[in-house]
């Protein structure tokens, strides 16, 4: 449990028996608050050593029109994504944005504990971020609405997608197209020991990978699984481990659109044809998987970013939220990168329609993680 920075507003109102709203009053020096009222909450300000930041000031002249968004790794296309959806949503409704962008569990508590203690905005939206107990509670006691965006947040508000089933659904695809040594590029993560910010969406795909194997017949092969940090960088050489191997896969199904590129590129380097001797599938549907003929599993990004845009609007405006669970539906793009088991793709036809697939160095290297 982190250290909490000073007094709240909130902890003011508690020690003097009041609400925030009368507590804020007290401290601009707003009509209609009782002598003894005033008195009380003057003498607890005086207690505690709170001091009001102007931030919290505002928020008792009015509502306030400032909305923040705690998103980690804001660089990467999912991530922008998801953004542009709820910028979209709350400019229409006349908010003001900030943005905290989150690299680590020390820049994430940071955020959390101005945006708690300080009341420095009218809403809140955690994207990608799995929060403790503790951390909700705090929201809560200070009477901030929240809402979330890909990751589960029990009792809140939150906007997700079935990982699981998204990772089965890439894998029955490949199965579907007569593969049946699949391999597995995803995510590796910390040791208890390390700090992480607790993502789990590439774990959670490989279950869905390796329950489709099973429901399959299927053995569920370990050398064909490697995972380590989330990069296409990493991803292409792990790819480039799976394709040396001697007996390869003949698909690969990698846990994010910026890792199936790595192994894109690593089959590019090692003159292995896409899809002729090697499927791949990844998991986003970013923009540059359309330009790559990647297929992947397209979930919603954008749509997720607005839904949970107006979800924390609808809260705002004093509307009941039901269901608290919002799941977002799945599906395959099936393009170029995946085919059936020794495809030979036709040349010339698709040539000459100006549909031939960039590489990755005619996009310019890999794209930003």
């Amino acid at each position: 449990m982190r250290a909490r920075s000073g007094p709240t507003i909130a902890d003011v109102a508690a020690a003097s028996g009041v609400g925030v709203g009368t507590v804020s009053r007290v401290i601009n020096n707003a009509e209609h608050v009782r002598a003894g009222t005033r008195l009380k909450v003057l003498a607890a300000i005086e207690q505690l050593g709170y001091r009001p930041s102007h931030l919290a000031a505002a928020l008792s002249r009015g509502r306030p029109r400032t909305v923040a968004i705690v998103i980690p790794h804001l660089t990467r296309p999912s991530a922008v994504e998801r953004l542009a959806g709820a910028l979209s949503v709350l400019d229409k409704h006349g908010y003001d944005t900030v943005v905290c962008n989150v690299g680590s569990p020390a820049q994430r508590d940071h955020h959390l504990a101005a945006l708690t203690a300080r009341h420095r905005a009218a809403g809140v939206i955690i994207v990608s971020l799995p929060l403790s107990r503790h951390q909700v509670a705090e929201f809560r006691a200070a009477a901030i609405p929240l809402v979330a965006v890909d990751v589960s947040l029990p009792g809140l508000p939150h906007t997700i997608i079935d990982d699981v089933a998204g990772g089965e659904l890439a894998t029955r695809h490949l199965m579907s197209l007569g593969h049946r040594r699949i391999g597995f590029v995803g995510d590796k993560f910390p040791s208890k020991k390390a700090p992480a910010l607790g993502f789990r969406s590439s774990d959670r795909r490989l279950a869905g990978y390796q329950r489709a194997l099973t429901a399959a017949g299927l053995p569920s092969d370990a050398h064909l699984v490697r995972l380590g940090p989330h990069g296409p960088a990493t991803a292409e050489a792990l790819a480039a481990q799976l394709l040396g191997l001697p007996v390869p896969p003949s698909a690969i199904f990698a846990a994010s659109d910026t890792q199936a590129m790595g192994v894109l590129s690593a089959a590019e380097r090692s003159g292995i044809a896409i899809p002729g001797q090697l499927s791949v599938v990844g998991f986003d549907d970013i923009q540059a998987a359309e330009l790559l003929g990647l297929s992947t599993v397209r979930q919603p990004l954008e749509d997720s970013g607005v839904m949970g845009a107006e979800r924390l609007c609808a809260i705002m405006r004093g509307d009941e939220i039901r269901p608290l669970r919002q799941l977002l539906p799945l599906r395959i793009v099936h393009r170029r990168s995946s085919a059936t088991v020794g495809h030979r793709p036709v040349t010339g036809a698709t040539e000459q329609a100006g549909q031939q697939t960039p590489t990755i160095a005619e996009l310019g290297g890999m794209p930003c993680d």
